[in-house]
């Protein structure tokens, strides 16, 4: 959830709203049982034979951090939600860099969808997002993320304050 601290943040309410048309807690849990259940990896498997999770999964992640920092979902319900996705994604890949390509085909394939439409200059250019990948998958980075934690990291994710195991 991580980096928003508090809740009521206008800017993640505001991109919500401009992103995806979501304004409630239930347009916000709606979606992220689309992105958990098809999201834009059906649309890549048809165009590509490969079903690129990852993408969608980082949406979904993004989508629930942004939720929590709006006050649509609090922290231990945005955890949960964070804890649904998991599994799929551990059975999916056994490393950062085999999320990554797939995360770079989903983004291709969501990119592509934007051709023609008001919104297809939005996203930053596929070399971007390539350039930000290499950069967390590098390891000489010593403060990538994906250099700090090791895969199996995801297996066990953090929990809301005050709760044990």
């Amino acid at each position: 959830m991580y980096p928003f601290v508090r809740i009521d943040d206008d800017s993640a309410r505001h991109w919500l709203t401009e992103q995806w048309g979501i304004s409630s807690r239930a347009a916000l849990v709606d979606r992220l049982d689309d992105l958990s259940r098809t999201g834009y990896r059906a649309r890549a498997q048809r165009l590509t034979g490969v079903s690129p999770l990852a993408w969608d999964a980082a949406l979904y992640v993004d989508i629930s951090r942004r939720g929590f920092a709006c006050g649509l979902l609090d922290e231990g319900d945005t955890w949960t939600a964070l804890k649904n996705i998991v599994p799929s994604v551990v059975r999916t890949y056994a490393s950062w860099h085999e999320y990554a390509d797939h995360y770079l085909l989903g983004r291709q394939v969501w990119q592509d969808t934007l051709r023609g439409t008001p919104d297809a200059d939005f996203p930053a250019p596929q070399a971007t997002a390539d350039a930000h990948l290499r950069s967390l998958l590098d390891p000489a980075n010593r403060t990538s993320p994906w250099n700090q934690a090791p895969w199996t990291a995801i297996s066990s994710p953090d929990r809301p304050r005050g709760t044990r195991e």
